[in-house]
């Protein structure tokens, strides 16, 4: 009886593309050095602050400034929590942050899914007015919305903050771009064995555009706790100030030069949270940004 070897023939492999100098010179030139430099304009202020937030005046303010502190101090972060109510900022700003993005979010993902899958005669009409409110500058709607929420007895309130920005134009356009890419198959076997829109939106829709929904929620978090001018606008007493609009309550930067690092340990506390949520969500990042843009 005999019998057979398998066969030692190498199977063959792709060849390696070969490395020269001036295909690394290339790379270099056009992808990591520019990555590089903008990793550093990026990066470098924000470890700079940092930093700052640790030094005692003297070192922030001085012809040889060093970038790691000599003698570190917690003094800064103790003079902002003896200056400002921080607790009831960093409340405040979480209240906002978490009510208004997740009604904008919320808003965002229905109106959506009527705007892609529920076809009427005004779904392009509403579409055409989210993309009008795109083109409109937030800033000309300050003094309108002003006069409203100070009507409504809105002035120094959570919800005066909270109401005029709760429509998402970005969000509504970002989530419609992926629903697209939906097969609309998909939702007409779900009706068939008779799930309504609500059902086909959170069993089917939802689930299959969680990246996209974690970059809108990302955006719209970063873009609610970092809110300076409506906020500044609409609130005047520090126990309904958020964190970006109490950090004014600290000594002006132009009257003294010792309020240095207790401003930049202020800045750090109001950008930690941002970094957490970020690191927490950025693994959506890309696939959200880029979902949809390769047709398979």
């Amino acid at each position: 009886m005999s019998t057979t070897t398998p066969s030692t023939t190498p199977i063959p492999t792709a060849r390696r593309r070969r490395i020269t100098p001036t295909r690394a010179l290339q790379a270099t030139l056009t992808g990591y050095l520019p990555m590089i430099l903008a990793l550093m304009v990026i990066v470098f202020p924000l470890l700079w602050m940092l930093s700052s937030s640790f030094k005692a005046s003297g070192e922030i303010v001085t012809a040889n400034p060093s970038f790691l502190p000599h003698q570190p101090t917690l003094k800064n972060y103790g003079d902002v929590a003896g200056a400002l109510p921080i607790g009831r900022l960093f409340a405040n700003s979480a209240a906002v942050t978490l009510i208004g993005g997740g009604v904008k979010l919320l808003l965002a993902i229905t109106t959506a899914y009527a705007v892609v899958f529920i076809d009427t005669a005004w779904s392009k009409f509403v579409f055409a007015f989210v993309l009008a409110a795109l083109m409109f500058p937030g800033e000309a709607a300050v003094i309108p919305n002003y006069i409203t929420i100070a009507t409504m007895g809105g002035r120094n309130t959570l919800w005066g903050i909270i109401l005029p920005g709760l429509g998402s134009a970005f969000g509504t356009f970002l989530m419609r771009q992926q629903y697209l890419t939906i097969p609309k198959s998909l939702l007409e076997a779900a009706e068939i064995d008779g799930a309504g829109h609500w059902r086909k939106l959170w069993r089917i829709v939802v689930p299959v555009s969680v990246p996209t929904i974690a970059t809108v929620g990302l955006i719209t978090i970063v873009t609610e706790w970092n809110s300076y001018l409506w906020p500044l606008i609409i609130t005047d007493t520090p126990s309904h100030m958020t964190l970006p609009v109490g950090l004014n309550l600290l000594k002006s930067a132009e009257s003294s030069t010792g309020v240095y690092g207790t401003l930049m340990a202020g800045a750090t506390l109001i950008i930690i949270p941002i970094i957490i949520v970020f690191a927490a969500l950025q693994k959506y990042i890309v696939a959200g940004l880029t979902q949809g843009a390769v047709k398979e």
